[in-house]
């Protein structure tokens, strides 16, 4: 599933292609007819990323478009004087003078009043690649919990847009366990924790790929070969079980939690590390 790095940068994209413009829409899938002729013709005012949806909103249209890609959407663009022609089942178009948007294979892609997309906003926590997020909102969701942090950072009510890769790769880098309970966790980790995955989300969403490895474990830096996976960028244990940890040597471990794979080194991730 794209993580919010990946929505964030959608919005700004639309916005850099279509905000202020007028815009054609059209559902070629047919599954969206209604709401795209809703919007057509209209002005795209804003895009924005809320953790993992999209939000877009048209001058004279009081409803919004909620976009959510869940596991298999996807968004392209392509700039070209003649319509290009519909490939795939793609669920909404939008065009304005050569350039043209095709959203394919949503979760959701719906029209929401005001209401329900306040609503909607209201069920997420924090995201922290947004400006306007509150730190301590998150920190009181995540300290009062029961929960791991594993768990925790995956729940979009506690922090929004944070997803299996940020999860596995920023409990490594800071050294925690994922079974440790949020309510365990001390305040200065999570002051960390939280302006690493800001840092990490944000690099993320200029680079369009996932990096998490320091400088000093690039792989030039240590001298090994360079990651070769469909998700791309550098990282400690995401999709490395079985591997040695290039910190330590000890092998990558992997579990179910909260639904999703995840993955650390038992070594480096030690629950006795935190009281030693």
């Amino acid at each position: 599933m794209p993580e919010g790095h990946t929505l964030h940068r959608v919005a700004a994209e639309l916005r850099e292609h279509f905000a202020g413009r007028v815009v054609a829409s059209t559902s070629p899938q047919g599954r969206f007819t209604a709401g795209a002729a809703r919007v057509d013709r209209r002005r795209l005012l804003a895009a924005e990323a809320w953790g993992k949806h999209l939000l877009l909103r048209f001058e004279d249209v009081a409803e919004s478009v909620h976009v959510h890609l869940g596991l298999f959407g996807g968004w392209t663009i392509t700039t070209c004087d003649e319509e290009p022609e519909v490939v795939g089942q793609v669920r909404w178009r939008l065009r304005s003078g050569a350039v043209t948007s095709d959203l394919r294979g949503p979760t959701a892609c719906e029209l929401l009043t005001p209401g329900e997309c306040a609503s909607l906003l209201a069920r997420l926590g924090p995201d922290p690649l947004r400006d306007d997020a509150d730190p301590d909102d998150a920190w009181r969701r995540v300290s009062t919990s029961r929960a791991s942090v594993a768990t925790l950072l995956m729940d979009q009510s506690a922090i929004a847009g944070v997803g299996n890769v940020y999860r596995a790769e920023v409990l490594f880098r800071h050294r925690l366990p994922p079974d440790l309970p949020g309510r365990e966790l001390d305040r200065t980790t999570w002051d960390a924790v939280w302006t690493d995955l800001r840092d990490l989300m944000r690099a993320g969403v200029r680079s369009g790929r996932i990096d998490t490895v320091r400088s000093e474990h690039t792989p030039e830096a240590m001298g090994r070969d360079p990651r070769i996976d469909a998700h791309g960028g550098e990282v400690y244990v995401y999709r490395r079980a079985g591997l040695p940890c290039m910190l330590c040597g000890n092998g990558v471990l992997t579990r179910i939690v909260g639904g999703r794979k995840l993955f650390w080194c038992p070594a480096c991730q030690r629950a006795d590390r935190l009281t030693s």
